[in-house]
């Protein structure tokens, strides 16, 4: 009688220190809201890794071309282990800058694709750590979660549950329909790859507890496609909540163009000419045919400025109207490297004064193209600041107009090595998010210490909303009085806005841009 109450006793004693100390978190089966899942340890026993769980349910069949539906639950315990599969898309193969190392692995590729994968340093469920969510690059078409450059272990092990997605891409995840319009609740249609996005925010916001996670400090990050995903997250009302924090890394949507974006009715002509080139009758007919041949219809594929899930992006930033959270975002210096071959001094001479006219002297002042050598260099600029003048532009606007603090970088840091293609663009998230052991470079300390340093920077900012940190250089805070980056390159430091004149006439060309476009609408 005595040995049973004591082992009552000691019951009690162990239950209620577990509940102040939190449930330990066994990679054997950890609990999320579908049910139980099991995982892996990383080499050194300290990272606890779980590979493709399921945060919707597969978009196939009537699923194709719908928002994401909840995940089915299961019974048992799922093993999260291997790689789940990619989202459908061409074949992955190395080129132009972009080795192996950045690109999705050749399988598995599945219509079947809503997975995720986190990397935890958490003791228990109750050590609340904070949250990255990496959304891929790949220009909406191509990428993955498992890219060997997105590996988590390196930023887990510096105090962050680090979580990837995967996402529909190309016509999967972005093609509109007037049909598929009218059958939707929200009486929208693509943007499908961004409603998954948010369908993973929501499964974080739920289940990331039970991962060591602190569902309340999630910060969403990603490069090219990735940014442009984060951005329109910023904007987007179905996602507010979600996230506490931003990082935009080489892509942003705030120009003429790209901001008015394509309208909902247009893409959906473009949806209805597809149906019809393919002799579907029907999205029924459509949702009939095999991935593989879906695969294979030509066309790009993006973002839908719908007024629902994606509204205008600088309109929604200028009404103060955006999820207002602190942000780092930047550009490569030589992001634009592979957009084309160069164009003689004259041909860039009569494409300057084709597209500014009365503002052409001025600009072939700031790009100048007197001689041939001359157009190259400025082409080059011109390619950098694609990006460049988006990615300030996030950064002077969220200071105008929200109360979170920005932080913008410009990365020159050349990547050591054959062939040489400058800092180019995604050169930088190898140092970001310390991954440099998977890239086949002959990386020096020069390396290795910035990508310490840019990674403690997005691991801090991930905690407090501050890149800044003790040993770190000080990173200053975006001001439009005093405009400043952290400079990332072969010395890390604060310096003067790059280009600075170069992206005020790019600021007052797109100010007048959205003028006559909006008087031609009216």
């Amino acid at each position: 009688m005595k040995n049973t109450l004591l082992l009552i006793l000691m019951t009690v004693l162990f239950a209620c220190n577990s509940g102040q100390k939190g449930r330990t978190i066994d990679i054997v089966s950890v609990a999320t809201k579908a049910g139980l899942v099991s995982g892996k340890l990383s080499d050194n026993q300290e990272i606890k890794i779980f590979m493709g769980i399921p945060y919707a349910a597969p978009p196939v069949g009537d699923l194709r071309w719908k928002a994401p539906q909840p995940v089915v639950p299961w019974e048992g315990v799922r093993p999260c282990v291997d790689n789940p599969p990619s989202a459908m898309q061409q074949p992955p193969k190395p080129f132009f800058c972009w080795t192996t190392e950045f690109m999705a692995p050749e399988k598995p590729i599945s219509e079947d694709c809503l997975y995720l994968n986190i990397w935890t340093p958490a003791k228990t469920d109750q050590d609340k750590l904070p949250v990255i969510v990496w959304i891929h690059g790949g220009a909406l078409s191509s990428g993955s979660g498992t890219v060997p450059l997105y590996n988590g272990e390196g930023m887990a092990a510096k105090g962050v549950v680090f979580i990837t997605i995967n996402y529909r891409l190309g016509i999967f995840g972005f093609m509109a329909h007037p049909e598929l319009s009218a059958e939707s609740d929200l009486k929208v249609s693509g943007n499908y790859g961004i409603l998954d996005q948010i369908a993973a925010l929501k499964w974080v916001k739920e289940n990331i507890a039970a991962f060591g996670g602190d569902p309340d400090n999630v910060t969403i990050a990603g490069q090219s496609a990735g940014s442009f995903s984060v951005n329109m997250l910023v904007v987007s009302p179905l996602a507010k909540g979600l996230f506490q924090k931003a990082i935009g890394q080489s892509g942003a949507m705030f120009g003429e163009q790209l901001s008015l974006g394509q309208t909902l009715s247009a893409a959906e002509e473009a949806g209805r000419q597809i149906s019809e080139k393919l002799g579907a009758a029907s999205i029924a007919d459509m949702r009939a045919l095999s991935a593989d041949s879906l695969l294979n219809v030509p066309g790009r594929f993006g973002i839908t400025i719908d007024q629902v899930v994606v509204p205008p992006i600088r309109e929604t930033f200028a009404a103060g109207k955006q999820n207002d959270v602190p942000l780092i975002t930047g550009w490569n210096a030589d992001d634009g490297v592979s957009f084309g071959p160069p164009v003689s001094a004259e041909k860039f001479q009569e494409m300057a004064k084709a597209q500014y006219g009365e503002n052409a002297n001025r600009y072939l002042q700031l790009f100048p193209a007197t001689t041939d050598d001359e157009a190259v260099r400025s082409q080059k600029l011109v390619s950098q600041l694609i990006f460049g003048w988006h990615n300030y532009t996030w950064a002077r606007m969220q200071a105008i107009h929200g109360t979170g603090e920005s932080y913008l970088y410009y990365f020159k840091r050349v990547p050591p090595g054959e062939p040489n293609y400058g800092a180019f663009h995604s050169a930088e998230f190898g140092y970001a998010l310390h991954t440099l052991k998977f890239w086949n470079r002959p990386f020096t300390d020069v390396d290795y210490n910035l990508e310490e340093v840019m990674s403690s920077y997005w691991v801090n900012f991930a905690k407090t909303g501050n890149p800044n940190g003790e040993g770190l250089p000080v990173w200053p805070a975006f001001s439009n009085n005093n405009p400043e980056v952290i400079e990332l390159g072969d010395e890390v430091k604060a310096a003067p806005l790059p280009h600075k004149d170069q992206l005020l006439f790019m600021d007052e060309m797109a100010i007048r841009d959205i003028a006559h476009t909006k008087q031609k609408m009216n």
